[in-house]
């Protein structure tokens, strides 16, 4: 059992990357063997539109043929059982090296067919943790959730299982009162991030453990 996350946050050891080795910390906890990747550690582009993954008898056929940083992780996930993707929400989306990574990941399995069918060949789980600012309330209010569904249908298209974790009202700086902030109030901020986010870390955690716990889907 092979558990990847990939983290498509500029930081390492935040809100996103802390959930993400909480997902894996409990797949691990089931035997699964993990890893998770940095995307800013990578060079990468995005789709470019070559359409060799599209062609009749290529030799790229269903597989993304350009070779970039993203070429062995894309290699990686041919094999893995489970992906967990995890990403802050940046003006009401997922990161831009995130958005690349999956038009990357998902263009070559999603066919030009009948209900754009995947030919990735089998189902796996995947599941997307979000993190953001703004409030549950708030986020409910704006065209967030919207904003996010072009990932989840496809996913859930090309892969054949797909959940999600929001994480909202996240602390963001160490030291509120060393920037320009009025928006938030940074020791609301810090009482959130004491009760809340552990209850978060505990959420990833069980994902990872249900992802490794159920091997196959139907």
């Amino acid at each position: 059992m092979k558990v990847i996350a990939i983290n498509g946050s500029p930081r390492k050891t935040q809100n996103t990357a802390t959930l993400l080795e909480k997902a894996l910390e409990g797949a691990k906890s089931q035997g699964a063997e993990t890893e998770l990747i940095h995307l800013y550690d990578l060079e990468y582009k995005g789709c470019v539109s070559c359409f060799a993954c599209k062609l009749k008898d290529g030799k790229s056929y269903g597989k993304c043929a350009y070779r970039d940083g993203l070429t062995m992780v894309l290699k990686k996930i041919e094999k893995v059982d489970a992906i967990i993707l995890g990403s802050p929400i940046y003006f009401e989306s997922v990161t831009g090296e995130m958005r690349s990574f999956l038009e990357r990941l998902m263009f070559p399995y999603q066919t030009y067919t009948e209900g754009y069918r995947s030919i990735f060949g089998r189902k796996i789980h995947t599941g997307f943790i979000y993190t953001m600012n703004v409030t549950s309330e708030q986020m409910d209010k704006s065209s967030y959730m919207q904003g996010l569904q072009f990932a989840e249908a496809d996913l859930k298209r090309v892969f054949g299982h797909f959940e999600a974790l929001i994480v909202n009202d996240t602390y963001q700086f160490d030291d509120y009162s060393k920037y320009v902030v009025t928006t938030f109030n940074g020791n609301e901020k810090a009482k959130v991030k004491e009760k809340q986010f552990p209850e978060h870390c505990n959420k990833a955690f069980n994902l990872g453990l249900r992802f490794a716990q159920q091997e196959e889907l139907l």
